[in-house]
């Protein structure tokens, strides 16, 4: 690899493999925490203390990730960064997906450290930009889920203000408001529907009593698909995976925390994809290595119906931003047409779906 990176350069892309391969969230931490120090230092003191042997007396500097600084300033590929590159930073040489991700402009479901992600507003932000998105929808979790730091109206109100502030400085990128609310027991929304009708996508999940009947659940979801407040529904069956595969196999919890299998809820898919074809409610096809959501039967079904979809990445961390492929893949895989994707929409065409349930021309 061309090695014109500075330190932090070195350390973000560090971070941004290991987010990437799920690596557990104190490795990441670590690279992200030596990034916030050295923004407090000019590079005068950064040369100095690396000369001197005095980064790691700095809080939030440890050996590994002082070498690495040291190596960056001394002109070298940092040899931590070149052994990730090998492992993590090429891609398997596979065509699957390939195709409709050069489609993809933007991502509905991404999370920040509001609620249970790991990086700031601005660093998802900027990441999804890099990677080459023209929109992304910011979709923090609603106030149930209290494990999630939820946002409560008034914190979520006050995010909106963040993400104007950024997007005055971000064109032609721009980052969505949005949210992942919780469908409660009885189909309706976790989150005030006035406050609801403000955002630009709002993604519906549920997230607690996975195990409810067939009966009830089918009612749950379909109430919730047919909400008018509704645009997006994540990860339909709430399964979970284990262990890893490449490009639309299966994956560990990793940095959140799992390695625990969760069984799909059982509902009548026929009845749920038929409501959400029918009021233009997308299907998401969820990319994280250990969801991959619907399962490929049920990704079919929902095709049959007629539905649209949103091929997103459920991203927590800014290396899980480039996970789409793996939805891609399976899209692919089960003839999901590139027409109905979302995700492949200009971002006016995207708003004018989610307000109006306006689609494009052919």
């Amino acid at each position: 690899m061309a090695m014109s990176l500075d330190p932090v350069e070195a350390l973000d892309r560090i971070a941004f493999l290991l987010e990437r391969s799920l690596a557990p969230t104190y490795r990441v931490r670590a690279f992200r925490t030596a990034i916030d120090v050295l923004a407090e230092l000019s590079p005068e003191e950064i040369r100095q203390r690396a000369d001197t042997g005095t980064l790691e007396s700095l809080k939030g500097i440890g050996p590994k990730t002082a070498q690495v600084v040291r190596e960056a300033l001394a002109g070298q590929a940092p040899a931590y960064l070149e052994k990730l590159e090998r492992e993590e930073g090429v891609p398997p040489p596979l065509g699957d997906g390939e195709r409709l991700r050069a489609l993809l402009r933007g991502d509905c479901h991404l999370h920040s450290d509001w609620s249970d992600g790991g990086s700031p507003i601005e660093e998802m932000g900027r990441t999804a930009a890099r990677l080459g998105h023209e929109w992304a929808v910011l979709t923090d979790h609603s106030p149930r889920l209290t494990v999630a730091r939820g946002l409560t109206a008034d914190r979520l109100r006050d995010q909106l203000t963040v993400i104007e502030e950024l997007n005055a400085t971000w064109a032609p990128f721009r980052l969505l408001t949005g949210i992942e609310c919780d469908i409660l027991d009885d189909g309706s929304l976790d989150q005030d529907p006035d406050l609801l009708d403000l955002l630009d996508v709002v993604v519906v999940s549920v997230h607690s009593k996975l195990r409810m009947d067939a009966r009830s659940m089918t009612r749950r979801m379909v109430a919730a698909v047919r909400n008018p407040l509704s645009d997006v529904l994540g990860h339909c069956t709430g399964r979970l995976l284990v262990g890893r595969e490449p490009r639309g196999g299966g994956g560990g919890r990793g940095g959140r925390g799992g390695g625990k299998a969760r069984p799909e809820s059982e509902f009548d898919a026929d009845a749920v994809f038929a409501a959400c074809a029918e009021t233009g409610t997308a299907v998401e096809i969820n990319s994280r290595p250990e969801r991959l959501d619907p399962p490929r039967r049920l990704l079919r079904q929902a095709v049959a119906a007629g539905a649209l979809f949103s091929i997103d990445t459920d991203a927590h961390a800014p290396g899980q931003l480039d996970w789409q492929i793996h939805g891609c893949a399976r899209a692919e895989e089960c003839g999901v047409p590139a027409e109905r994707v979302v995700t492949t929409w200009p971002v006016d065409q995207l708003l004018a779906w989610s307000r109006e349930r306006a689609l494009p021309s052919a």
